[in-house]
C-alpha cells in the first residue's frame, strides 16, 4: 500500500473481474431459469460462483475502511458512500421502469403505468429491492428485472454499522472491532436461526445473505491490521483453496469468511499496469448494477441466445458499454461532489468548538 500511494490497481482489476463473474453466473438463471441455477449451485462447481459476492463485500470493507479513516466527520463519510451508490442505482431503476418496461411489457401502457408494481419499483432508488415490473420479462426463463439488487440492503447496512462503530470508537481499538466482529458472526447466526431462519437460506445454494456483513467486516479488519498482517502470494493462494474447500462442508461458509477475505485482499494489493481505457475509470459497479436487466432484455429479444455461452458472449460486451456510459455520464460526475462536500466539511469544522472526529485508527508507524 505504501509503494502504490494507497491506490493499488489490483483492486480495480479485482472488482472488474468479480462484476463480470457475476454476469457470467447470472447467464445460467437468465438462460435456463431458477431450477437450472439451483442444480448448478448444488454441483461441485458451487465454490466458484459462491465466492463472488462475499469477495465484493470484502473489497468494499477494506477500501471503505480507508475512506472512514480519511473522513474527519461522519457526514463526510456517509456523503461519500451516498454519491457512490445512489446515482447509478437511481438511473438503473429509472431506465428499467420508464424505458425497458414500457417497451417490453405485455400489458397495455395504461395498465402498466397504473399497476402497483410500477410505483413500488422506484423504491429501488432508496436501496429497497423490488424485482418485478408488470408484464416485463414474463416470456423469459426467469421473470425478475434486476435479481442482483438483493445485495443492496446488506451493503447499506454495512456502511451504517461501520459508521456507528466508528463513532463509538471501535475502529480506533482494532482488538475491540475484531472481538465485536467475531461476536456478530456467532451471535448473529444464533439469532438468525431463532428469529429469522430465512436469512440462513442460501441464494440458489450459494451463500446466505447475512454472511455478507461478516465478509465486509473481515475486509475492515484486514485494513485495520494492515501494519502486521503479512502479504504473501503463497498464503493468498492457500487461503483461496482452503476457503473454497470449506464452502463444500456443511456450514463451512462460516469458517471460509476469513481465508477468502485474506485471499481477496492479497490479490487486490497488487499493482499491474492499467491500460489507458481503464485509467481513472471504474466500470465494475455499473456492470453489476445494469448486468441483470441487460441480460434479461437480450434473452427476451433474442430467444435463440438462451444458452449460457451466447448469453455471456452477447451480454458482457453490451453491459460493459452500458457501464462505461454510466461511469462517464453519471458516476464520475457524481463523485465530483467530493470537493463541495470537503468545503462543507471545512466550514462545519471551522465553527466554534467544532473539532475533527477521528473515526478510525491511526496507522502504526
Amino acid at each position: 500500500m505504501t509503494d502504490t500511494g494507497g491506490r493499488p490497481t489490483g483492486f480495480d482489476y479485482l472488482r472488474l473481474g468479480l462484476a463480470i463473474g457475476v454476469v457470467c453466473w447470472h447467464s445460467v438463471v437468465t438462460s435456463y431459469g431458477w431450477n437450472a441455477q439451483a442444480a448448478f449451485a448444488a454441483s461441485l462447481a458451487r465454490p466458484l460462483p459462491a465466492i463472488l459476492v462475499p469477495a465484493f463485500f470484502t473489497v468494499s470493507g477494506f477500501l471503505v475502511a480507508g475512506s472512514l479513516e480519511r473522513s474527519r466527520t461522519m457526514g463526510m463519510f456517509l456523503g461519500l458512500r451516498a454519491i457512490r451508490i445512489f446515482p447509478a442505482l437511481a438511473v438503473e431503476s429509472l431506465i428499467a421502469a420508464l424505458i425497458l418496461g414500457p417497451l417490453l411489457t405485455t400489458r397495455t401502457l395504461g395498465a402498466y403505468f397504473s399497476h402497483p408494481q410500477f410505483w413500488s419499483y422506484f423504491l429501488n432508488i432508496l436501496g429497497d429491492p423490488h424485482y418485478y415490473l408488470p408484464g416485463v420479462f414474463t416470456k423469459t426463463p426467469y421473470g425478475m428485472v434486476n435479481g442482483q439488487l438483493w445485495t443492496e440492503p446488506f451493503e447499506l447496512k454495512c456502511y451504517v454499522i461501520l459508521g456507528g462503530l466508528g463513532l463509538l470508537g471501535a475502529t480506533r481499538r482494532r482488538e475491540l472491532f475484531l472481538g465485536l466482529s467475531a461476536g456478530y458472526l456467532v451471535l448473529g447466526a444464533i439469532a438468525a436461526a431463532v428469529l429469522h431462519p430465512e436469512l440462513l437460506q442460501t441464494a440458489a445454494g450459494l451463500v446466505s445473505g447475512w454472511l455478507l456483513i461478516p465478509s465486509f467486516m473481515a475486509g475492515v479488519i484486514l485494513y485495520l491490521y494492515r501494519e502486521v498482517v503479512p502479504w504473501s502470494w503463497r498464503w493468498g493462494l492457500g487461503a483461496l483453496v482452503g476457503g473454497m474447500a470449506l464452502l463444500e462442508l456443511p456450514m463451512g461458509e462460516n469458517l471460509a469468511i476469513l481465508p477468502l477475505a485474506y485471499a481477496t485482499v492479497v490479490f487486490g494489493l497488487t499493482n499491474p499496469p492499467k491500460p489507458r481505457l481503464l485509467k481513472d475509470a471504474d466500470f465494475s459497479y455499473g456492470i453489476y448494477i445494469f448486468g441483470f436487466a441487460v441480460q434479461q432484455a437480450c434473452m427476451q429479444l433474442a430467444p435463440w441466445a438462451r444458452h449460457w455461452w451466447w448469453n455471456i458472449a452477447l451480454c458482457v460486451p453490451a453491459v460493459t458499454v452500458v457501464a462505461a456510459l454510466s461511469w462517464y455520464l453519471v458516476e464520475k460526475p457524481a463523485l465530483g461532489l467530493r470537493k463541495p462536500f470537503a468545503r462543507l466539511e471545512d466550514r462545519w469544522l471551522a465553527r466554534p468548538h467544532a473539532a475533527p472526529t477521528r473515526l478510525a485508527a491511526e496507522p502504526t508507524r
